[in-house]
């Protein structure tokens, strides 16, 4: 994620959130409360709905991209469009509640979220829902990129050495083309499973290969 984040409050006017939209050059802006926590988003098709944010920015007779319009057009009561239409401030222009993530959500997960809400970014918050930073499309393509080197580094860091108590010193790593292969021994039987689903989801990883071992299989004895 992106942790220099631009934000408005909810009496930013609509002028100003327009502003501040085209000088950033983003797509969406998050609505915050005076101790930062994140009420709703305006985003580009929000400002759409008021003529002179067309004609000033885009020019008479401008229409939205397909895809937004259809939107709009599921998504939107008409009564919400109209009130959108008299906006004059980012209370009234946003969109809420915000669709944010935290900052251990996972890439899938968050590419995810924005397919299904027709978002370009997203807000991240912290417990208690101040916002963290900004996550972007082109953040997660960074994300499914990474070279297998890296990817191997971090399994073997943060969870084959750091994140079980079990003795994993004879398990090994092996990455190609973003498929991550598990090899070795380790004592029981929920180790393995722990691993392989761990490992699945670390940021470009693309498929996990199990050919663990291992000593005792634990899992019989919850039967």
């Amino acid at each position: 994620m992106s942790r220099q984040v631009v934000s408005v409050n909810g009496c930013t006017s609509f002028r100003d959130v327009a502003e501040v939209l085209l000088t950033y050059g983003v797509s969406a802006v998050p609505v915050v409360d005076g101790e930062g926590h994140v009420l709703g988003v305006v985003s580009e098709a929000d400002l759409l709905h008021r003529e002179e944010f067309r004609e000033q920015f885009y020019g008479e007779g401008y229409r939205p991209p397909v895809r937004v319009r259809l939107r709009e057009r599921v998504r939107s009561p008409s009564r919400n469009v109209a009130a959108k239409a008299r906006a004059e401030t980012a209370a009234q222009l946003m969109t809420a509640p915000a669709v944010t993530v935290r900052p251990h959500t996972n890439a899938v997960s968050a590419a995810r979220l924005m397919s299904e809400h027709g978002v370009k970014r997203l807000p991240v918050v912290d417990d208690d829902g101040r916002l963290e930073g900004v996550v972007s499309r082109t953040d997660l393509l960074k994300t499914i990129v990474r070279s297998d080197e890296e990817v191997a580094r971090e399994i073997r860091d943060d969870i084959v050495e750091g994140a079980l108590w079990a003795d994993t010193s004879h398990v090994h790593v092996a990455v190609s083309d973003a498929v991550v292969t598990l090899s070795g021994t380790v004592p029981r039987r929920g180790d393995v499973m722990t691993l392989v689903r761990m490992t699945e989801r670390v940021n470009g990883v693309v498929d996990v290969v199990d050919r663990l071992t291992w000593e005792r299989d634990d899992t019989l004895e919850n039967e």
